[in-house]
């Protein structure tokens, strides 16, 4: 079993109270407030370390951080600390990763409308390559180092939201256009190293990253073939997903290490070429299983003959992927996390003001109070990186825990930050 397996951080513990990273969370709640993000540092570089160590065989291997998932300074250097690069996609990300004193050689600038600023940007702060998305991005870029992203008409099994690589998609050259986009390269001043593919997030197949691996080095080698070339690199993209609850069955980080690097060796042995620089781009299965939020219970309402809610402090603002995708979630309450004898069929709702803004429905909970603190596990991804400011309420805190230490790296927002950007025109 790796981390990404796991739905709580790996230092949890049940005590009197529910513990992370040695840090008591009702503590945490008391002292920063709530909702307050929770990061595990320990979980964080495990999992860096489960896809070192999985891949480890493969001695071409680099891997980049999906900073979509999770984009701090502070997690940004922890990731960096343990030799991953980056791929960001925008210039917000750049700027982060920039100034968390990343190596900009290992970071890759992604995406399917880049601005002209942003690309700009990029090269100016020294960002390794280029994923170009499509033609009119290579009107735009010129003395570039950069990778073709192409759709590699693969279908995960996941939220249509979230499949990123078949055929009907707004991301990269579809197979058809790929010819066309290499003559172009080519009579620019364009350093083209190889081909950039992903095919989806939450992926629970293997066999999609075998299908892919195939697609992709049969097209890089028909490429040096046709038009004289040296492309050495292929970059597979991320995706593995993650246990948000137990009936979740992703497979571990060895398992698709094994997967890719069996169909590599294989169309490798076929194809007679050198092994090209394998590029991953883990995201949601690093910081994903590291994170959690505390809550606050408020206020509850029985349905005569229905359903029990439970409003907490935060919801739909601080983590929207429930509204989004139907995404499902495992809960304790913090400050009693024994209490199994008064067990309560209870459904988790949000404090903003929308029917849909409900965080967990039909979970058993031991008889939950206000006041009470519930902790929703595996909240590391995507939750921070698509806050908002609905119904103008502040974004929440961030505290990185490691060795029964706290410190906060993002700061809960104030009412005058609300206003900060606002201007009187009247």
């Amino acid at each position: 079993m790796t981390a990404n397996q796991l739905i709580r951080p790996i230092t949890t513990e049940e005590k009197e109270h529910l513990f992370i990273g040695g840090c008591d969370t009702v503590e945490l709640a008391e002292k920063y407030g709530t909702p307050l993000y929770v990061i595990d540092e320990q979980t964080i570089r495990a999992v860096c370390r489960d896809y070192k160590r999985a891949f480890s065989k493969y001695e071409n291997v680099r891997f980049m951080f999906a900073s979509k998932a999770l984009c701090t300074l502070a997690t940004s250097q922890i990731i960096a600390s343990e030799g991953f690069g980056f791929d960001v996609v925008s210039a917000g990300e750049i700027y982060t990763v920039y100034k968390a004193k990343t190596d900009m050689s290992k970071v890759l600038f992604n995406g399917n409308n880049k601005s002209q600023e942003e690309l700009d940007l990029a090269l100016k702060l020294g960002v390794g390559r280029i994923s170009v998305d499509n033609f009119t991005e290579l009107s735009m870029l010129d003395n570039a180092d950069i990778l073709l992203r192409i759709t590699p008409g693969i279908e995960c099994h996941t939220h249509e939201y979230i499949q990123t690589g078949h055929l009907d998609s707004k991301f990269g050259f579809d197979m058809s256009g790929i010819d066309e986009a290499v003559e172009i390269i080519l009579k620019k001043n364009l350093r083209l190293h190889g081909l950039h593919a992903h095919i989806g997030s939450q992926i629970f197949e293997t066999k999609v990253y075998s299908d892919e691996v195939e697609i992709v080095v049969d097209e890089l080698v028909r490429l040096n073939k046709k038009f004289g070339l040296n492309l050495n690199e292929i970059n597979l993209g991320g995706g593995l997903g993650v246990k948000y609850t137990e009936d979740d069955c992703p497979p571990s980080i060895d398992e698709i290490a094994d997967v890719i690097l069996s169909k590599l060796y294989k169309v490798i042995e076929k194809h007679k070429i050198n092994p090209p620089l394998l590029i991953l781009e883990p995201g949601r299965s690093i910081v994903s299983p590291a994170g959690a939020t505390l809550y606050k219970i408020g206020a509850s309402k029985q349905v005569p003959n229905g359903t029990k809610y439970v409003a907490v402090d935060g919801g739909m603002a601080d983590n929207p992927r429930p509204s989004m995708y139907n995404s499902k979630y495992s809960a304790v309450i913090a400050n009693k996390p024994f209490d199994l004898d008064s067990l309560q069929k209870v459904t988790i709702a949000g404090r903003f003001c929308e029917s849909g803004d409900i965080l967990i429905k039909n979970i058993e909970l031991p008889n939950p109070q206000k006041n009470d603190i519930l902790c929703v596990f595996n909240t590391g991804a995507y939750n921070f990186s698509m806050a908002s400011n609905y119904n103008r309420v502040q974004k929440p805190a961030m505290v990185l825990v490691n060795n029964s230490q706290s410190d906060m790296i993002v700061k809960r927002e104030t009412l005058d930050d609300l206003i900060s950007h606002d201007r009187i025109v009247i």
